[in-house]
């Protein structure tokens, strides 16, 4: 089958004088017709966004510097017009079908906004799947999506369209990768493994945290109601341990004595450690409490007499 929105390793069946037609590996040229119109352009099923085992699409001359010989298997990704009709290039998007991505919209009109994904023609994300108005110039979370009614590839701004709260595979604790695609009041929300959206409270948000901006975490909470709750730092035992033991070797290695302290700004702290500011201060509590070492004003000092 050929995948429409997605990166395709196809073989050349026929060529025309304006391109090559291409089809799913295992198709013998002699078959192929069977499928197509006289001019070789693509029957298309309205229901799907595969085309069945006997159909072609075309990569246009001007696309290959070498000719290419009938058998021979080329990578391409397989785009739409703006008619709906499948066609193949050799250039490559910046975002394929099911992926969530940052773009650059180009321009906006009445009845959409137009974004930049690597191809000679735009992206259309259309008014009814924009979360707010685009305006040009700016950077957007965008997922991609294969559109039945228009059969053309759209993309959209209005995540939870396509993506869900909730999900049976995650746990908490898993180890996840976020992208920021909005700012509320209660704190950060983030495409989880480009699948899922979650929440970044503002309390767990220890680092500064941008729309736009990729970030690892962790999964802290799953609600009764399957939303997702998610944290930039392990709050586990094993976390504690490493923290304690990250700071025990720092003082080690600058003679026993550090400046940085309970009293140190958040962002001194993450700089250093990688880590929130109740974070460390609760290493440093652990390891006061173990009479590992000594706190005061200004500094911290490592006991050598334990």
């Amino acid at each position: 089958m050929i995948n429409i929105g997605k990166i395709n390793t196809l073989r050349v069946v026929a060529e025309y004088p304006f391109g090559y037609a291409l089809a799913a590996l295992g198709v013998n040229e002699n078959e192929f017709e069977s499928g197509t119109d006289n001019e070789g352009a693509a029957v298309f099923d309205s229901e799907a966004h595969t085309l069945g085992i006997d159909e072609t699409v075309t990569l246009p001359l001007d696309e290959v510097e070498t000719p290419l010989a009938t058998n021979a298997e080329i990578e391409v990704f397989v785009a739409t017009n703006q008619r709906g009709e499948p066609y193949a290039t050799v250039k490559k998007p910046l975002i394929q079908v099911g992926e969530v991505k940052i773009l650059k919209a180009v321009s906006a009109t009445n009845f959409g906004a137009f974004f930049d994904w690597g191809l000679d023609n735009d992206l259309l994300v259309p008014d009814d799947y924009q979360a707010e108005p685009v305006s040009a110039g700016m950077k957007y979370v965008v997922y991609t999506f294969f559109d039945n009614k228009t059969q053309r590839i759209l993309g959209a701004t209005k995540l939870h369209y396509f993506l869900q709260e909730s999900n049976a595979y995650l746990n908490e604790g898993d180890d996840v990768e976020c992208l920021v695609y909005a700012k509320t009041d209660l704190g950060f929300k983030v495409v989880i493994n480009e699948k899922n959206l979650g929440l970044i409270f503002h309390s767990d948000a220890f680092k500064p945290l941008k729309v736009g901006q990729a970030t690892s975490g962790v999964i802290k909470t799953i609600r009764e109601d399957g939303k997702i709750d998610v944290v930039l730092q392990r709050i586990d035992k094993d976390a504690r341990s490493e923290l304690q033991q990250a700071i025990l070797d720092d003082l080690d290695a600058h003679g026993g004595i550090s400046t940085l302290t309970d009293k140190s700004a958040p962002e001194d702290i993450y700089t250093h450690f990688n880590v929130s500011k109740a974070a460390y201060k609760k290493a440093l509590g652990a390891l006061y409490k173990q009479k590992k070492i000594t706190i005061n004003a200004d500094a911290i000092r490592l006991n050598t007499n334990t």
